[in-house]
């Protein structure tokens, strides 16, 4: 174990510290917080099952992820946890609670990037026909789908727009990303088209006089959550045969792939993502050249 500071608090407190230090002095978003709370909780849980009292150290990590491998925990959620706790003991080498990092001598685990799932066009407009435009909310849906698909938004981000967000006359949306960092993303016309509708039509019948600041609202007034947003998508992905789990980010795919397919260069499309690193959009070349190669295979008489 690593060595502590005398009359050290217990895992689960310094867990709360290093919670509390992430939303008051980093300012991370409720969702990132939570994430980092649901990591490190599983930790505590392991920890207290095998009465280690404590830090693991590097060794103890190491066994720790590997227990989670075993478990069935795939290599980018590994890698994910991973990146929770050498937050987490940063964190605690920075105000002296420990003396050495563990964290920072446990290899990464190796990930396979898999492409992400994308809707050709002819399933993306078969989608935004789908919600039934007289009803309330068949409005909102099939306006939150065009934005979703227009902008390449997360869900998150979804969710928290409010209507002081959306400028009708410039064309253009304002988001707040990941580390409350903000960007201006463009609509094209059909999603704005289909938010006027909404407002005028369907907001008001949906509110029924109460006041929201919100864009999207439920029938009770309230905001749309990503469980919502989730669970819409899906029930009209089936209703119009995508079977898989349609998921808001197989639109932010759908947005990204389309984009570059249609001649957008590479930094534009992580502007318009939110992405802070190029590194992070550079995996849709992959589905341009996956794609390339299908083309090949179906098309060259000597592929």
């Amino acid at each position: 174990m690593i060595g502590t500071m005398p009359e050290a608090p217990s895992l689960a407190a310094w867990i709360e510290e290093f919670l509390a230090f992430c939303r008051i002095e980093r300012g991370l978003s409720l969702n990132t917080i939570e994430a980092y709370r649901r990591d490190l909780a599983k930790l505590d849980q392991y920890c207290q099952a095998r009465h280690i009292s404590g830090l693991p150290d590097a060794v103890g990590l190491s066994q720790y992820l590997d227990w989670l491998r075993r478990s069935g925990l795939g290599s980018r959620s590994l890698a994910r946890q991973l990146s929770s706790l050498r937050g987490f003991c940063g964190y605690l080498v920075r105000e002296g609670r420990i003396a050495v990092d563990p964290a920072a001598r446990v290899p990464s685990p190796r990930q396979w990037r898999n492409l992400p799932k994308y809707l050709d066009l002819a399933q993306i407009e078969r989608l935004l026909e789908a919600p039934d435009s007289r009803k309330p909310t068949g409005l909102r849906d099939r306006a939150m789908i065009q934005l979703l698909y227009a902008s390449g938004l997360r869900v998150s981000e979804l969710c928290h727009l409010h209507l002081s967000d959306l400028n009708h006359e410039l064309g253009v949306v304002r988001i707040v990303g990941k580390g409350n960092k903000e960007r201006l993303v463009p609509v094209g016309r059909s999603a704005l088209h289909a938010l006027v509708a909404y407002l005028a039509q369907g907001r008001p019948r949906l509110l029924k006089g109460r006041a929201s600041p919100y864009l999207f609202v439920t029938a009770r007034g309230g905001p749309l959550t990503r469980q919502a947003v989730w669970k819409l998508l899906a029930g009209y992905g089936r209703q119009v045969g995508i079977f898989t789990r349609l998921s808001p980010h197989a639109i932010r795919h759908s947005f990204a792939t389309h984009l570059l397919e249609g001649g957008a260069d590479l930094r534009s499309v992580q502007l318009m993502l939110g992405h802070a690193d190029i590194s992070t959009t550079q995996i849709y070349t992959h589905v341009m050249r996956s794609r390339l190669r299908q083309t090949l295979d179906a098309h060259h008489p000597r592929a």
